[in-house]
Order: structure tokens, then sequence, then C-alpha cells
């Protein structure tokens, strides 16, 4: 299928020629804005069991959490190899000892070709980026920032507890090493208009990231967003709105940045708002029809 942007699928075809899944695990991390290194309570938004596939928990090693993991996805195809997602909070807040020796219980798994790590811009460090550095000589390794806006006043407002620059630096001096670096951003996030958005995306875009997460902000069952939700409704993106929004957010970006997802999908249980009442695919399906239409648009003018 011809796509109007850098599809991640299509990029792991390339890459591997056989068919790779991303397999999460829940190494047992906090995050230093959870345990007070920096706040507590986390990010407003984030509840981890909204992402979280049932097999990632937290008393099983990583070994037995790729083990069920290889269950559960292995019946889209007998020969599936996995990419390993460090997903669950923060994946490098540890020290480099206990982190790589992870890393490498992961890689150790039969049909396991790499791994992914998510983390915060502020949580990592020369030394770990030397060791991955290494590692990466010998497997694919994608480090991938919880950036989630270029607006510092947004970022304090949501307790990230890092600033927009944190995430420029930390994603320049990864790319400098050449690791593959990929980075998360939300539209919608409380006090952001759409004219704020489509201002962040040059600036992401000016990132050296080879791959873009995009999300649409929910509002989640356990978290202090939903507590601000219920005292003050403030205004979530209709499906329209949203796929109008991410589709030009799209046009602003480098036409080689991968995009890996334009929305999330949270199981109905945990779901406040916007319910969109429809499946993650037809999303994708309907921001691919909005920018073949720009492309259609642009083409007739200049044939004008």
């Amino acid at each position: 299928m011809d796509l109007p942007y850098n599809d991640y699928g299509q990029w792991l075809k390339k890459r591997f020629h056989y068919r790779v899944q991303k397999l999460p695990v829940d190494a047992g991390f906090s995050c230093p804005n959870r345990d007070g290194s920096i706040s507590f309570g986390g990010c407003t938004f984030c509840n981890n069991q909204s992402f979280s596939p049932p097999y990632c928990k937290r008393g099983h090693s990583v070994a037995q959490q790729i083990e069920e993991g290889k269950k559960f996805f292995g019946r889209k195809s007998h020969d599936m190899k996995y990419l390993v997602y460090f997903q669950s909070y923060t994946n490098t807040y540890a020290d480099v000892k206990t982190l790589m020796s992870i890393y490498e219980e992961a890689l150790r798994q039969a049909d396991v070709v790499g791994i992914v790590i998510a983390t915060r811009p502020d949580c990592i460090s020369e030394a770990l980026l030397a060791a991955l550095t290494d590692l990466n000589r010998r497997t694919l390794v994608i480090v991938e920032y919880g950036i989630e806006s270029a607006d510092n006043t947004t970022l304090l407002r949501i307790n990230r507890g890092h600033t927009f620059e944190q995430s420029v630096a930390a994603v320049n001096e990864t790319h400098r090493r050449g690791i593959l670096v990929g980075g998360h951003v939300i539209l919608g996030l409380p006090g952001e208009s759409p004219d704020d958005s489509l201002r962040q995306a040059p600036l992401i875009s000016a990132l050296p990231l080879d791959f873009l997460k995009i999300h649409q902000l929910q509002v989640i069952r356990g978290t202090k967003l939903a507590i601000e939700y219920e005292a003050n409704p403030f205004h979530l993106y209709s499906l329209d709105e949203y796929v109008e929004l991410v589709s030009q957010y799209i046009l602003k970006l480098r036409k080689d940045i991968v995009i890996e997802r334009f929305a999330s999908q949270v199981p109905a249980s945990l779901l406040i708002a916007p319910r969109w009442g429809v499946k993650q695919q037809e999303v994708t399906e309907r921001v691919i029809c909005r920018l073949k239409s720009f492309s259609a648009l642009s083409q007739c003018c200049q044939h004008d």
C-alpha cells in the first residue's frame, strides 16, 4: 500500500525482511517523578494499566514475560521475531550495571532481534549511552523519549518534571552516538490549542528523531488528570477535530521521520474521554485519507 507518510511497519519490513513484533515487558522500574526524586504521583495523564498487555506482571522476570508475550503475539505468525519493548515507567532509571544486565537478559531469549527502551530525557547518562553504543554494534537498540510537548508551561502543568530543552539535549546526544532514537508527543494537552500544536511540529521535526509516536490526549481512570477533568472539564478533541489536526501536524514534519502511530487506544473500562467509538485502525485510515486529500489538492494546484 502506497502511504502518504513514512510508516513504521514498512520500515520494519525493510530492516528485517521478516515479521517482527514489538513485545512490551515491565522490568520493574519506577520514575523520578513518582518516587520523590523530582516529584510524587507521576505524570497527570499516566496509568500504566492502560497500555500494558495482560502478561506484563511485575512479579515475573523479563525472560518469563517474553515467553508469555510470544504466546500472546505468536498466533499472528509461527515464525515471528521480536523487539523487546521496555515500556512501563522509566526504563533507564537504575545504575548502568543493573540496566545492562536486564537488557542482556532480554537479548539472550530466542527470537529476540533487538530492544526498544522507553525513558525520560532527564534519565540518560554519558555512561549509559556509552554502554548502549557498544550494545548497538551487535544488535538493534532504539531509545524512545517521552517528549510530550515542546512547551515548558505545559510540561510543568502535567508534572513531567523535565523541560523541552532536556528533551532536545537527550535526543541530540543519543543520535550523535549512532543510536536510533524515537520520540513521543501528545496532542490536546490541557492549555494547548490546535495552533500551539502546529507551532510545535517544526520544533519536533528539527530534532534528529528517527521515529515519532503521536497520541491524542485521553482521560484515563486512576490519574490526576481524571480528577482535574471531573472537577473542571476541559476540551478534548472529537474524532474529526483530531484527524484534521494530526494530519496537518504530519505535513509539518520531515518526510524521513518514521511515524509509528497516530493515536492510542486504551481499554474501555479505563477510558473516561474522549469516547470516539472507533478502533485505532479506523483512526489511521481516516488520517491516511486526509493526507491523501492534501496531496491531491496540492497536485491540482500545481496543474492550474
